[in-house]
């Protein structure tokens, strides 16, 4: 997702509500966020599906990095050998 541009991409809920279609429509041509806010506060954040998607996607890559380190550093990885025969195994090959 690209970064927000400050004063494209903050807009009060009222003027959200005003232009739906074209603010939408902004979202997915820009891929950035819109940060919309409410008596003069963040409230809400709007992003296109296919950004959140990848959004989605990397956060479960880096928690996984993250949990096959913390596995790693506890003493629970195996050898590559090893691995490599229980994916085999696993396949069927």
């Amino acid at each position: 997702m690209r970064r927000i541009h400050l004063k494209e991409d903050i807009k009060p809920v009222t003027e959200f509500r005003a232009n739906t279609a074209s603010l939408i429509a902004q979202i997915r041509e820009t891929k950035r966020a819109l940060v919309l806010t409410q008596r003069g506060r963040s409230a809400a954040v709007v992003v296109d599906v296919g950004e959140y998607q990848r959004m989605v996607e990397e956060l479960e890559l880096l928690r996984d990095i993250h949990t096959a380190e913390k596995q790693l550093a506890e003493g629970l990885g195996i050898e590559h050998e090893q691995a490599r025969q229980q994916v085999v195994t696993a396949l069927g090959e």
